[in-house]
């Protein structure tokens, strides 16, 4: 008989734990179930650089990681060295008890290995399928039937068919598992990503925030070749030269491989007067520039990932009662619902008229913000994904 709380493993190699928000919170929840946490996951470049840390009762044990360069042949490379770390670091783990569920968060697609060699001892594999690799690939790389993306394949399938339960992020990755994974609908749970609402609350708006200038533009998030910081910017500049309108200030918080090359981009544009990146910021800061906000964006681009992928950063702005504009996406819609004023995908003219119309719209801006503090803090709570975690952990164990 499986105990109803255990060991619990959690591998990560996307992002330090607790920077990474959505493990964190599972975490937390197994924890106050009565469970055993143990997370295996990089070090941070500027927090989260201990090896070795308890946090809250959560043991963490962390390993040294730099970040892919160049290409698909870079993240080959990063991917290999962590995932010889983690199979230490699990060792390391196994060796001071049993471990009963494994629960490992892609991508990439490998930790499967670790997973299947502790089902052998008699662990429970939970898959927690953060991003579709094969639609991250192509939407990275721009590349269709080459000899990687057909081993993303691969390695996705070895990995549903090695997994006891499934845990996907909405019902478009559900759908996914259900079809592509060949998984059965009992074997699948959706555990949303959600905003902590103690987390995102607000502070007093600070006029210096904006510069001079009467409202404050913000985004919040990775900026990657897909998050369409890109599509942000250049709409900025349509706002600026076709729209004739000055009277706002941008501000880009958060930080990622993509980073300089936005900075670049601003200037090129003639932004770097109105534009200002941040890098990533602590909490107090992010919320006083979010409770500064007058409007959000959510510029990522349609593509096969994102179409289907939920947003952090939509989530965020409605925990903070923000109106947002983003491109029109199916998971998009369903996050935020009449919270956001969606473009025509990748239509950035489009994206630059309904800033300018929010701007012109304080009573709108209000309504949205409103509905959508109201959809964070009901259907989309973490309180709902917390059951669905313990259910999924209740039938891997079954």
């Amino acid at each position: 008989m499986w105990a109803l709380a255990g060991r619990a493993l959690i591998l990560v190699e996307n992002l330090s734990v607790p920077f990474d928000r959505r493990v964190w919170q599972e975490c937390t929840s197994l924890r106050d179930a009565g469970w055993e946490v143990h997370v295996v996951c990089p070090k941070g470049a500027k927090r989260d650089t201990e090896a070795e840390v308890e946090i809250d009762g959560v043991r963490i044990h962390r390993y040294p990681l730099r970040p892919a360069t160049g290409g698909p042949l870079g993240y080959l490379r990063e991917y290999g060295w962590s995932l010889l770390h983690t199979f230490r670091l699990a060792r390391r783990v196994g060796r001071t008890g049993r471990i009963d569920v494994v629960h490992a968060c892609n991508p990439p697609d490998l930790l499967f290995l670790v997973a299947r060699a502790l089902k052998r001892q008699g662990a429970r594999f939970v898959f927690d399928q953060h991003d579709l690799v094969p639609e991250l690939y192509l939407s990275r790389f721009g590349r269709g039937e080459d000899v990687l993306y057909r081993l993303v394949r691969r390695l996705e399938r070895l990995t549903y068919r090695a997994a006891d339960v499934v845990i996907a992020t909405n019902e478009s990755y559900r759908e996914t598992a259900l079809t592509r994974g060949g998984k059965r609908p009992e074997e699948v749970f959706v555990v949303r990503s959600a905003p902590t609402v103690e987390r995102f609350h607000e502070v007093p708006a600070e006029e210096a925030l904006k510069r001079g200038m009467p409202h404050l533009l913000c985004y919040l998030g990775v900026m990657g070749p897909q998050d369409g910081v890109d599509y942000a910017l250049r709409a900025l500049a349509l706002l600026r030269d076709e729209l004739r309108r000055t009277d706002w200030h941008a501000v880009f918080i958060g930080a990622g491989d993509a980073f300089d090359a936005m900075v670049a981009l601003s200037r090129k544009l003639g932004l770097s007067d109105l534009v200002e990146f941040t890098g990533r910021i602590p909490d107090e800061d992010l919320l006083r520039y979010l409770s500064t906000a007058d409007v959000c964006l959510a510029p990522d681009p349609y593509n096969p990932l994102n179409d289907v992928s939920t947003m952090n950063k939509i989530m965020e702005y409605m925990a903070m009662g923000r109106p947002v504009v983003s491109f029109d996406l199916r998971e998009a819609r369903v996050s935020a619902g009449d919270a956001a004023v969606y473009a025509p995908p990748n239509d950035e003219s489009e994206f630059a008229k309904l800033i300018s119309f929010l701007l012109d719209a304080p009573e709108e801006r209000h309504r949205m913000g409103e509905i959508g503090r109201a959809r964070v803090s009901g259907p989309l709570s973490w309180e709902h994904s917390r059951k669905a975690l313990l259910a999924a952990y209740a039938a891997a164990c079954s």
